[in-house]
């Protein structure tokens, strides 16, 4: 029991540091690296960085997507243990706007 009891303590521990030192583990842009242009993802690592700091402008200014992603990832996790009327519908539209603000997102980024 005691070995549990420090797993439950030490697990808690290790999640906040990693929050906190999230940054540290961020992956380069292959594509930015290699052609010095933004690939439609750049901005998605940080932008979920603020969102665990608890800015929400600032990761809605990186990544505009983010707004969509994140109800998306709910409603699909949520839809495989319920079954949700209209499922497709709210799922479609989900997806449709999250590809146009992602896309959006990447076109102004590519012309600015």
């Amino acid at each position: 029991m005691v070995f549990f009891r420090r797993i439950q303590m030490i697990y808690p521990m290790r999640l906040a540091i990693f929050f906190l030192a999230v940054e540290d583990y961020m992956l380069p842009c292959f594509s930015k690296q290699l052609f010095d242009v933004d690939c439609p993802g750049c901005g998605i690592q940080r932008s979920i960085a603020f969102l665990i700091r608890g800015e929400f402008v600032e990761s809605f200014l990186m990544y505009p997507a983010i707004i969509t992603l994140i109800p998306l990832a709910i409603f699909l996790t949520a839809n495989s243990f319920f079954k949700i009327k209209n499922a497709n519908i709210i799922i479609n539209t989900l997806m449709i706007s999250t590809v146009v603000l992602i896309l959006g997102n990447f076109l102004l980024k590519l012309f600015n």
